[in-house]
């Protein structure tokens, strides 16, 4: 079924690369360029079918989901969804997910690497009078995005329409080609969209009609790129031990009177107290810069880079920030290489 999609993927000239969780991806469609200019003035389509999708039901759902996460999960009503960050008891951070509430389940989409951590941390959780059942929907399922401002035009043409200028992840199951979809809001990056899942045997027809509808099909190296520019945070990048949700502004994702959960009094004392240390921001940069170097500011340390990609207006990258430092404006070395530390759509507002 998968590779059905990858030989039709084939012939618009993707080339393929396996990751180290071992799935394989589309990298580029040796069309970066229109990739990148489809997704400003147009609509671009990333297959994201490598991502986790794990299926919670039973009737616990919504609060055992809701004590392992940081957002309100409990409110969720069907239709409805939010982004959540996974973190541990000390709140460092494990995964940026995002929740999907209909009317028998909670579907999670989970980036790559953490899926099957994810399914493991989940399941432990689960005590013997919890009503909860966990399904790993990835290998039977796929997940596109839809990246670009025509977005909701090309679904309105294809008789998608009752999603226009609702809320970010609300939801709802849709026929596309008679095609069983699940539309939600959101392209997963600050770029506005939306996210299809649905079933693996219909990947390649589903493929093919969003093509059909003027969609232009967008590499993982692209998804990369954009993700760096706009600042989401990735799993083992910026999503690590060293950090926690704070720290990487993902200030949407928290719930702070939502009660007791996994990480909350860590959470809930930072807040309180103010004791965010470092921030995440983006840095334009004069040259490439690996990640792992050093930030600093004089003769100071004051931060580290994350993560790099190089743009058509030069390199940039992601940097945590010691707070007392600066944000926006700041001018900074990273060895030999300077950079300027500048704002971000994807990241909260800070502190």
């Amino acid at each position: 079924m998968i590779q059905e999609l990858h030989d039709i993927q084939t012939s618009s000239d993707a080339i393929f690369a396996e990751l180290t969780t071992g799935e394989t991806v589309a990298v580029s469609f040796g069309n970066d360029p229109a990739a990148i200019t489809a997704t400003k003035q147009s609509v671009a389509l990333c297959d994201r079918t490598h991502w986790g999708r794990i299926q919670i039901t039973d009737s616990d759902r919504l609060r055992f989901l809701h004590n392992q996460t940081t957002n309100n999960i409990n409110k969720l009503q069907p239709g409805q969804g939010c982004d959540t960050v996974f973190v541990t008891s000390t709140a460092r951070t494990i995964d940026l997910a995002t929740a999907y509430a209909t009317e028998d389940a909670v579907l999670l989409l989970v980036s790559p690497n953490r899926r099957r951590q994810l399914l493991e941390l989940l399941d432990r959780y689960i005590f013997p009078m919890d009503r909860v059942e966990l399904t790993d929907l990835t290998d039977t399922t796929v997940a596109f995005s839809l990246l670009g401002p025509e977005s909701g035009k090309l679904l309105a043409q294809i008789g998608v329409s009752e999603l226009e200028n609702q809320p970010y992840a609300t939801h709802k199951l849709s026929n596309i080609a008679g095609i069983e979809v699940r539309v939600a809001v959101g392209s997963g990056l600050a770029s506005p969209g939306y996210t299809l899942i649905a079933s693996a045997k219909d990947a390649a027809s589903l493929w093919q009609e969003l093509v059909k509808a003027g969609a232009v099909p967008m590499g993982d190296r692209i998804w990369e790129q954009l993700r760096i520019e706009q600042g989401r945070p990735a799993a083992d990048f910026e999503l690590t031990d060293d950090y926690n949700p704070l720290e990487a502004r993902l200030l949407h994702t928290i719930t702070y009177d939502k009660g007791c959960y996994i990480g909350q009094e860590t959470i809930a004392r930072l807040n309180t107290y103010k004791g965010v240390k470092q921030q995440l921001w983006g840095v334009q940069l004069s040259g490439y810069v690996a990640p792992g170097t050093v930030v600093t500011l004089g003769e100071e340390k004051i931060g580290k880079l994350t993560s790099t990609t190089e743009t058509e207006s030069g390199f940039f990258g992601l940097a945590y920030i010691r707070t007392k430092a600066g944000g926006e404006g700041l001018k900074v070395q990273l060895g030999e290489i300077s950079g300027e530390i500048v704002n971000l759509p994807f990241l909260s507002s800070s502190f």
